[in-house]
């Protein structure tokens, strides 16, 4: 077992986890998924999609006749991850296809791997499969393929990421997302209910919500109604959320705008009926007012704080997630003093942070007084060495409780489980190492702990 790394990238998703076993002479695909939980689905759509058509899916280069790589185009270091990633599939299988937040830089990727098959941009699932099948053509066995079976999950069987929309409004000079991925698309309410419906009815205990601004879900759509069950449901975030909440599975929201109308979400996630846990990912990204202005952001510090009181009076037992950026262009000492401050003040539970980068089309780029490489350095160890005394302090008071943990491993040594405050991957862990002979990933059980770190929980069953 190993304890949660603090310093996780906010565009990093779980590692995908394949199991296909081809037939005999089946056409086989490989798939490396880089970047956010939202390109996940992507990946697990698009293999969904081969699937369907007769595909194998390999775990490993060797059996693979194409690998596709879905990029990721956040940062700059992401973007040569995803060069490195597209660069080691060259080598070891050699028919390679590039899909992802970086396809949409074609000559960009080709200008280091000029022999790639194909390049295509975000969600452009057609011309993925139109790409494999020139590669490898499908040949599917009209017995067994070519049925409606169920969909490719690249997490293990107890969770699933739920995309509830596409793209963004938001102008935020340091992203580039919405250039890559369009403006806000939601889906219609229906059918992200029926999707989680069939998640849960296949087994998923947890379902977490997605997309690149919650909070703005079905504002494209101008809240359009569709029908569910016995009545009608309304797309907007509010009305889907209780919806999901009656599912009978644990809800996590994740990318949470402030906006006031979250505070409807608020007794949702204090109702011990619903499935909806007293949980926000909410990305602040700073605190100083002047900073958020540079950055572009719809929000600011001492707001933010009353917003925070607000949900914690209605919710006391509610978890905040967050993630900030240190070294944006112009960030003066006294305003990253004022950051440090608000960390303070607003006590949040979970936070993540990494250091500014120029990423290639962003309009930050182009700001004055740029933050030496050092200083941002040193600001991130600060901030991080102030978030790990209120995250130990935070844990430190959950010692002696009884909670209920979903379990995600069990190895030789102890099982790796979560409470309803940790996302997978994100988040810390709850670890058992007495007694877990009988669990098994994706058990509900109840725990009492007895031991607290810096980021996570050790605890013995009840």
């Amino acid at each position: 077992m190993s304890t949660n790394p603090p310093n996780l990238r906010p565009d990093i998703a779980p590692k995908p986890r394949l199991s296909d076993k081809p037939r005999t002479n089946q056409p086989t695909i490989g798939m490396v998924s880089l970047g956010c939980p939202k390109a996940l689905v992507d990946s697990e759509r698009i293999l969904t999609r081969l699937r369907a058509e007769g595909y194998a899916i390999s775990p490993d280069y060797t059996g693979a006749e194409a690998v596709i790589v879905n990029t990721c185009g956040f940062l700059d270091s992401a973007k040569a991850e995803s060069l490195e990633a597209i660069g080691e599939a060259l080598q070891e299988n050699g028919r390679v296809i590039v899909t992802g937040c970086l396809g949409a830089e074609e000559d960009y990727i080709r200008g280091t791997h000029p022999s790639v098959l194909a390049v295509t941009g975000p969600h452009q699932y057609e011309q993925v499969l139109d790409a494999v099948h020139s590669a490898v053509p499908p040949d599917p066995d009209p017995f067994i393929d070519l049925l409606p079976g169920s969909s490719v999950s690249l997490t293990p069987r107890h969770y699933s990421y739920l995309k509830i929309s596409e793209g963004c409004n938001h102008k935020c000079k340091f992203c580039i997302i919405p250039d890559m991925r369009g403006k806000l698309a939601s889906r219609p309410a229906h059918a992200v209910l029926r999707e989680a419906e069939k998640l849960v009815l296949a087994g998923v205990k947890e379902l977490l919500v997605i997309s690149q601004d919650t909070s703005a879900y079905g504002l494209d759509r101008r809240y359009d109604t569709h029908p569910w069950k016995d009545g009608e449901v309304r797309s907007h975030i509010t009305d889907l959320t209780r919806e999901l909440g009656r599912l009978g599975a644990w809800v996590r929201l994740h990318y949470v705008y402030p906006y006031p109308h979250v505070r409807e979400l608020i007794p949702l996630m204090a109702d011990p009926e619903n499935g909806v846990l007293p949980y926000l990912d909410i990305p602040f990204q700073h605190a100083h007012p002047d900073v958020l202005r540079r950055m572009a952001r719809p929000a600011a510090g001492s707001k933010t704080l009353d917003e925070i009181a607000a949900w914690r009076a209605m919710c006391p037992d509610i978890t905040l997630r967050s993630t900030f950026i240190v070294g944006y262009p112009g960030e003066t000492e006294a305003e990253f003093q004022t950051l440090l401050d608000w960390l303070d003040e607003a006590q949040l539970d979970r936070v993540g942070c990494f250091q500014y980068e120029n990423v290639a089309g962003a309009r930050s780029n182009a700001l004055p007084d740029h933050v030496a490489d050092e200083v941002k350095q040193d600001r991130w160890n600060r901030f991080m060495e102030k978030a790990q005394a209120i995250s130990e302090a935070k844990l430190a008071a959950k010692v002696g409780r009884r909670m209920q943990v979903l379990v995600d491993s069990v190895e030789d040594d102890g099982a790796t489980c979560r409470t309803i405050s940790d996302a997978p991957e994100i988040d810390g862990n709850l670890f058992i190492d007495e007694g877990f002979k009988g669990l098994s990933p994706g058990n509900l059980v109840e725990v009492e702990v007895d031991e607290a770190g810096e980021y996570d929980l050790w605890g013995k069953l009840v």
